[in-house]
């Protein structure tokens, strides 16, 4: 089985694959003070309660936009399954060209997204991700990877607008029956809400006049925490996939597997060799 883990800034998402099929996930907190030993037990936990064992675990696939628990996930990966996960980034194949000035800067999870949604949908594309951040990616009817846009997502907004003012309250975020709100946390809910609908149709709009694609020819896919709140109350939100990310995980491990496990294999006889000369 392949483990799949996308680590976010907010949640850290978890998928065990057999073969093609998802046979289980998991969302987690991302907590950086945490040590791959307390990951560990926590994946234990979470395994025993679907009747699975570390041993069913094939090998492991990181996709992550938080360097350091990259590096504990990585080591909790190589003490509790032993093995080396393959981590996206530079280097892999992805079957997508990419045309950013520097492509080192692009977010894994961004990448990810864009491989799976190519698979799933077919390009043009423009694919949003409501996390901690709300990210636009872009890609054209040639499926290559164009850039896009970054936002604050909802949750920042709110938190910005509670520590910055005095006397508005942090509130629920639920859509509120009318625009118009007639009390104060009401009249919050529809500006984050109605405002941040207002936000992605307003910037699918821009995107295609700039691509100069006609906007029905232009398939918008979402994911993430909000995406069925924001697609509801959407203009241009054609489909929502919550499971975008480990899908493209799933896809980007087959088009290296391979190579990972022949450098895998080449790692472990070196570190045999060292084990030996120790000795």
């Amino acid at each position: 089985m392949l483990l799949a883990f996308d680590i976010g800034n907010t949640n850290i998402v978890i998928g065990l694959f057999q073969e093609d099929t998802l046979a289980s996930h998991w969302r987690i907190t991302s907590d950086r003070q945490k040590t791959y030993d307390e990951y560990g037990l926590l994946l234990d936990q979470l395994f025993q309660s679907c009747g699975l064992k570390r041993s069913d675990v094939d090998d492991v696939i990181i996709s992550s936009v938080v360097p350091n628990l990259t590096d504990v996930f990585r080591t909790m990966c190589e003490r509790y399954f032993q093995t080396t996960p393959l981590v996206v980034g530079n280097g892999l194949k992805t079957g997508m060209s990419i045309r950013y000035d520097n492509p080192k800067e692009i977010g894994a999870d961004r990448i990810v997204n864009a491989v799976a949604a190519i698979e799933q949908y077919g390009a043009p594309l423009i694919i949003l991700d409501f996390g901690t951040a709300t990210t636009f990616c872009v890609v054209n009817d040639k499926k290559e990877y164009l850039g896009g846009a970054i936002a604050p997502g909802i949750g920042i907004s709110l938190n910005a607008l509670v520590e910055k003012t005095a006397q508005l309250p942090k509130v629920e975020m639920t859509v509120p029956d009318k625009v118009i709100g007639k009390t104060t946390v009401s009249a919050i809910q529809s500006g984050l809400l109605y405002g941040y609908c207002g936000l992605v149709d307003g910037m699918v709009h821009r995107i295609a006049a700039e691509l100069g694609y006609a906007e029905q020819d232009i398939t918008v896919v979402a994911t993430g925490g909000l995406a069925e709140v924001i697609h509801a109350h959407s203009e241009t939100i054609h489909q929502v996939d919550q499971m975008l990310t480990l899908k493209g995980l799933l896809t980007i491990y087959k088009r290296n597997e391979k190579l990972h496990r022949a450098n895998r294999s080449a790692s472990d006889a070196v570190s045999r060799e060292k084990d030996g000369a120790v000795c």
